[in-house]
């Protein structure tokens, strides 16, 4: 097999499977990159019926063979690192050794959090929706050159005089903005101090191990969360996340040139699902609290256990959004698509395609760019005929119901991407490989 370094990204608004088939793609690869995001994000895996949820190790972790490297483009929580690590190592995994953190990581301290909170309540009925672990405020902190970064653990005397300046900071904000009680200095001066014991070791120059890498002839996987439709450029801005999750953001979020990445994986569900707020056209609403709103949205969210894998918040459910999808293919230079969730649709009558939006009086195919206008569409439907049997753990293209290849070969068509590989259960087993991404 020759050298090939594969980038795979989330192309709807997250909680796609993403952790799923990075895991399966791992046995090819000597590493596995994080790129971006933070701990507000979920991977679930399931092996041999066993379920584990990363948030932000990466889903290479469960083969032994692979090293995992966290890119400076992700936000760090310590807290969080620490918990994941010691729950894996009870497994029996061996995870310190195999983990390696970029020095430029940007920190999430505890600061970043209680701002993050502060901010989503006074907002109200305009929250973003944020999962309030501090992600966007350390991102903030980054741009603005005021952040600590994973390096800055290595010279604590040095690191001191600048926490000191940054909590001084932001408590003004959360005592007289916000009016919230300040962060105690002492408090998260003390958290650092054993964080250091923790990450030091771990620090390594990624973008060096990266190059090392593709000298040797070696393939890697570059791994996002979230989606595109939350990229803080090319989404629903400003309901979006604080990163670029497109496959660009595996470049300067992980210290690779662009010309060193080979295919670009977009991992698809068979139909749409959003958590938190903004807009989504092809949304049928139905509330878990009140048992009420739309039967088949009801019935995709039960199917499908739409429940996010960090928060436990019920996910919005929706229709195939071929538009949303377009945009996606075109942002990210999509070389094919990996399609997830099919058994989730195995009892429908009819699937809907949303093909283009009404938009002022106009007929559009690509989304607009803000969530004001977003929120004006109206989605035009193509009604496409159910399969009714189970498409699950089927090992074989020829297995599949007619209508099932049907419903495939129409999203390829209105995206222009061809699926590349085909989930049909949450087991690494359950998986359906039509086309060798490595070949």
């Amino acid at each position: 097999m020759s050298k090939r370094n594969l980038v795979v990204v989330g192309t709807q608004w997250g909680d796609e499977g993403k952790g799923k088939i990075v895991d399966l793609l791992t046995d090819r690869v000597a590493a596995v990159v994080r790129f971006q995001g933070g701990h507000n994000a979920g991977h679930t895996l399931v092996i041999d019926g066993k379920k584990t949820v990363l948030h932000l190790i990466p889903s290479g972790i469960l083969r032994e063979h692979v090293e995992c490297f966290i890119g400076n483009g992700v936000v760090l929580a310590p807290d969080a690192l620490k918990k994941e690590v010691e729950q894996l190592e009870l497994t029996g995994l061996s995870v310190k050794s195999r983990l390696k953190i970029s020095e430029a990581c940007p920190l999430i301290l505890d600061y970043h959090v209680a701002l993050d909170q502060a901010r989503e309540r006074a907002r109200g009925d305009l929250a973003i929706g944020t999962t309030g672990r501090g992600i966007g405020p350390a991102y903030e902190d980054k741009v603005a050159r005021r952040g600590l970064r994973a390096g800055d653990l290595k010279n604590l005397p040095k690191m001191k005089n600048i926490l000191a300046e940054t909590v001084d900071y932001h408590n003004f904000m959360l005592q007289n903005y916000y009016k919230v009680e300040p962060i105690s200095f002492e408090a998260v001066w003390e958290k650092c101090q054993a964080y250091a014991d923790l990450i030091v070791p771990m620090l390594a120059d990624v973008p060096s191990l990266i190059d090392g890498y593709n000298r040797e002839g070696k393939s890697l996987l570059f791994e996002g969360a979230q989606g595109t439709l939350l990229d803080i450029d090319h989404g629903t801005y400003p309901y979006v996340t604080s990163s670029n999750t497109t496959a660009g953001g595996a470049t300067s979020g992980a210290g690779i040139g662009p010309c060193q990445l080979d295919y670009v994986l977009g991992i698809t569900k068979a139909y749409a699902t959003r958590v938190g707020g903004g807009p989504f056209p092809t949304e049928l609403v139905y509330s878990v609290a009140e048992d009420s709103g739309d039967a088949i949205g009801k019935q995709l969210g039960e199917r499908g256990r739409e429940f996010g894998a960090t928060t436990g918040r019920q996910r919005r459910c929706g229709w195939f959004d071929a538009v949303a999808l377009r945009r996606s293919a075109q942002v990210n230079g999509l070389t094919g698509m990996c399609l997830t969730k099919l058994d989730v649709m195995d009892e429908l009558v009819e699937i809907k395609v949303c093909t283009a939006y009404e938009y002022q009086g106009k007929t559009i195919n690509f989304p607009p760019a803000s969530a004001d206008e977003y929120d004006l569409c109206q989605p035009v439907y193509e009604t496409l005929p159910g399969w009714q049997s189970s498409t699950v753990g089927i090992e074989c293209w020829d297995d599949l119901p007619e209508q099932a290849k049907a419903y495939i070969h129409y999203l390829e068509k209105q995206v222009g991407v061809p699926v590349s590989i085909l989930s049909t259960g949450p087991d690494r087993a359950e998986t359906l490989i039509l086309q060798d991404v490595f070949a």
